[in-house]
């Protein structure tokens, strides 16, 4: 039987395990991607190991999430960040280089390559014939010294893409029908690969688009296959000597099947607060807005930009429409100016920020309150903007151009003006703002620079045999790790520096939790949520603050993929409920004993918890493989590696 895409490059990286659905596998990782919200911890961890040299072929160290310089704390961070560069042999992305992802894709990604990343969307490069996964930073740290990346084997899911995009619809509306389709949840578990004729119509670029917000649809990752098109792309670049052929063997089979007719799509909006709430645009039309924003990693090619250029040529933008304008690379901005198409967007009244995250993460361009903002970002988690009641609407980019013009949304189908087809002209490329790595033993003698806001990781014990823990929180479905420890401006910051960066914990949902969780902090406690528990950014942060609160135990409906992991990597026991009735009978300030852990642990997946004061047992279950059993009981994985090294 023959092989898919995603098949091949699992088995051409295969280093213990099964392919087999569910089985725990490890792999061996070519590449890492840390961006400095997350990057910061992972080279304090490189630090910690006492690693002299990274043991990937490239790895690559992004400047593109905290760019605001108000203070010291984030200038300082970007010396850190370079200094750990030049001390570990990583390539170092200045700040306003871009976004990593693209960024990344255009000078870095190989076919065939596998590539791990410390911030979710690292599956965007899944777009180049690539296996690229997001996941913790510690995870990331951990490749970066040598070591495989275990997973679960996913299914694979294959979806025929068939047909061609009709006018004023994009590739933005091809994953925005994936989620209309299939949820937030509908990706779990799998790996999502797109295959069929309807390919060829779709650029690299497209493809990127659609393989960023696979995350949104909880995948693994997303595959395509590296056809003519990325031969094309790479060539394009320079870079054509990159590039391998890898495609699904004729007879080549899926564990699910889906099918897109791209002639057939319209353009789609995602309403607030959630990637998976898709409606057409024409649903929604007719809602005023405050913000159309332009760019991020979910739209960061230059026809993504071209394009709402030629919409708002000559025309100015309706009066009370913030049109922000978010340049995803230098080298994007750099050729929209040598094109011509950056003066029509000022002139209509566009706002041009530097290049890199921004506003995406709540970092600048923060909606006005209880004012719509339509966005081209792949999430619109509550408060992810930066305002904490905000309304985000997910759409494309000929969406958010023609809304900016009319003042509310719009299809852009309506304005009666002729599709503005774009021809990329020949890409900017400029490796020279990247910082090579060091030759290794010149690399040797080069100190790290540490401000005052970075503090080492603090030393966590292990998982005691017996708990008796409160619940100090009762969440619903879909909590995403921007709830549990917001980025943003206030907080971001932060990132290098635990205790502080702890007291913002879960300040969306409840402002006292980190007072409650201190006065807990020694005997520990719990949190209890709903379905989807996690989703979104694979920033460590949002397990690690918790767990410096004292948190030992989350019991949910489900977890999302990456925030278990990061659980389990610092010591926190992730369980599941075994069926809803369970969930209804616990409530916040109950005491959970979870007696005989480690035992409980180690014979099976069941586990029983008793609420002290209701005198009730409740049976959960986890889906901790024998290794991640060990590190949990031995409070993670910092602890785990140490006692295996000695």
């Amino acid at each position: 039987m023959g092989l898919n895409v995603a098949q091949k490059l699992i088995k051409e990286h295969l280093v213990t395990g099964q392919m087999a659905p569910g089985e725990e596998i490890s792999i061996k990782i070519d590449q890492t991607l840390t961006q400095d919200a997350t990057g910061t911890m992972v080279m304090l961890e490189l630090e910690a190991m006492q690693l002299d040299r990274v043991k990937t072929e490239t790895s690559v160290q992004y400047v593109d999430h905290n760019m605001l310089q108000v203070d010291f704390k984030n200038p300082d961070d970007h010396l850190f960040l370079q200094s750990a560069c030049e001390r570990f042999g990583i390539w170092y992305s200045k700040p306003g280089n871009g976004v990593s992802h693209p960024t990344h894709m255009h000078y870095f990604s190989k076919p065939g390559k596998t590539l791990l990343g410390s911030d979710s969307h690292t599956c965007a490069n899944g777009s180049m014939g690539m296996l690229s996964i997001g996941a913790g930073g510690l995870e990331v740290a951990m490749a970066m010294a040598g070591e495989p990346f275990y997973v679960k084997m996913p299914e694979i899911w294959g979806i025929k893409l068939t047909g061609q995009l009709p006018d004023w619809v994009s590739a933005k509306d091809v994953i925005l029908e994936m989620l209309r389709r299939h949820g937030v949840r509908g990706g779990f578990g799998r790996i999502i690969e797109y295959y069929g004729p309807g390919l060829k119509h779709l650029s690299a670029m497209d493809r990127h688009v659609i393989a960023n917000m696979g995350a949104e649809l909880g995948a693994t990752t997303t595959v395509f296959p590296s056809d003519q098109e990325i031969k094309r792309f790479l060539k394009e670049r320079n870079r054509e000597g990159d590039w391998v052929e890898i495609i699904a063997d004729e007879d080549a089979t899926y564990d699910h099947m889906d099918e897109i007719n791209l002639s057939e799509l319209e353009p789609l909006i995602a309403r607030p607060t959630s990637p998976g709430n898709v409606v057409t645009v024409r649903e929604a039309a007719g809602e005023p807005i405050y913000q159309a924003y332009v760019g991020s990693s979910a739209n960061p090619g230059f026809r993504d930009f071209a394009i709402v250029s030629k919409m708002v040529e000559g025309k100015q933008v309706a009066e009370g429409v913030s049109f922000d304008i978010n340049p995803s690379s230098r080298d994007v901005l750099e050729q929209l100016t040598k094109e011509g198409y950056l003066s029509p967007l000022i002139h209509a009244g566009g706002r041009i920020h530097q290049a890199g995250c921004n506003g995406c993460i709540g970092m600048g361009q923060a909606p006005a309150s209880g004012r719509n903002s339509l966005r081209t970002t792949p999430r619109n988690f509550p408060g992810r903007s930066g305002t904490r009641e905000d309304s985000v609407f997910l759409c494309s980019p000929e969406t958010a151009a023609a809304s900016a013009l009319a003042g509310k949304i719009t299809d852009p189908r309506t304005l009666g003006m002729d599709y503005p087809h774009i021809k990329a002209p020949q890409p900017e490329m400029n490796k020279e703002v990247f910082i090579a790595p060091l030759p290794e033993e010149q690399a040797k003698s080069v100190a790290l620079v540490k401000g005052p806001n970075i503090a080492s990781i603090p030393e966590m014990n292990a998982l005691p045999d017996h708990l008796e823990i409160e619940v100090l929180l009762k969440v619903g479905d879909n909590i995403s790790t921007d709830e549990i420890l917001a980025g943003g401006g206030k907080v971001l910051p932060f990132r290098s520096n635990l205790p502080e960066i702890s007291k913002f914990a879960f300040e969306i949902i409840d402002d006292e939790y980190y007072t409650h969780a201190m006065k807990t902090r020694d005997v520990g406690s719990a949190i209890v949520g709903g379905s989807n528990y996690g989703q979104g950014s694979s920033r460590e942060h949002a397990a690690l603050a918790p767990r410096y609160l004292g948190l030992r135990a989350v019991i949910v409906k489900d977890f999302a993929r990456i925030h278990w992991q990061n659980l389990v990597n610092f010591g926190v026991l992730p369980l599941t409920f075994k069926n809803e009735e369970e969930y209804r009978k616990i409530d916040r300030g109950d005491i959970l004993i979870l007696a005989n852990l480690h035992d409980q642990l180690k014979k099976g997946s069941d586990l029983v918890i008793k609420l002290k004061e209701k005198n009730i047992d409740i049976p959960v279950q986890h889906a901790l493989s024998p290794r991640q059993i060990d590190i949990v009981i031995n409070g993670g994985l910092i602890n785990w590696t140490r006692k295996a090294v000695h």
